[in-house]
């Protein structure tokens, strides 16, 4: 019994004794591999360089793919978010961690396309400190698709499957 105490406070003073970046909080790019079929490792700012070759990638929106935004000075690691709904060619919901507050999941939420070329360059996505569309837009790269076989069915990529087993 005494045993257990002093594990269970040993455990408990080496959590508080950490730095506050160092405890758990639940970034983008975990939460994203969490609930999408899209497993690329990395910093968000990589997965769209990452997902070449493993994954096809493109600039419309589509449910269940992940929307990899780029690295910026405001934004250096980059930003990933799993596309809810399409709710048409310039609207879509998103699930995403990590970007109103640190930790944070947010589920269907709106991101706008606010590019001149409506490729999705540029996306406002929904703040909820200030209960609007973000002030500024923020760059993205476009969007990852989960594999599909030929049923329609959504499959781990080859290489995924493989590092798995």
């Amino acid at each position: 019994m005494l045993k257990n105490v002093v594990a269970a406070l040993l455990a408990l003073f080496s959590l508080a004794a950490m730095p506050s970046p160092a405890q758990a909080r639940l970034q983008c790019v975990t939460y994203a591999r969490q609930i999408s079929d899209v497993q690329i490792s990395g910093n968000a700012r990589d997965w769209w360089s990452n997902a070449e070759g493993r994954y096809e990638r493109g600039q419309a929106p589509k449910p269940g793919a992940v929307l990899a935004f780029a690295g910026t000075r405001s934004m250096p690691y980059g930003h990933v978010a799993v596309v809810s709904k399409v709710v048409d060619d310039r609207h879509i919901l998103i699930n995403h961690a990590n970007w109103s507050r640190p930790g944070m999941v947010e589920r269907g939420v709106m991101a706008v396309d606010v590019s001149a070329a409506g490729d999705w360059s540029e996306v406002r996505v929904w703040y909820a400190p200030t209960r609007s569309l973000g002030l500024r837009p923020s760059a993205a790269r476009g969007f990852i698709y989960p594999r599909r076989n030929l049923d329609g069915a959504v499959t781990a990529s080859a290489e995924t499957a493989a590092s798995a087993g």
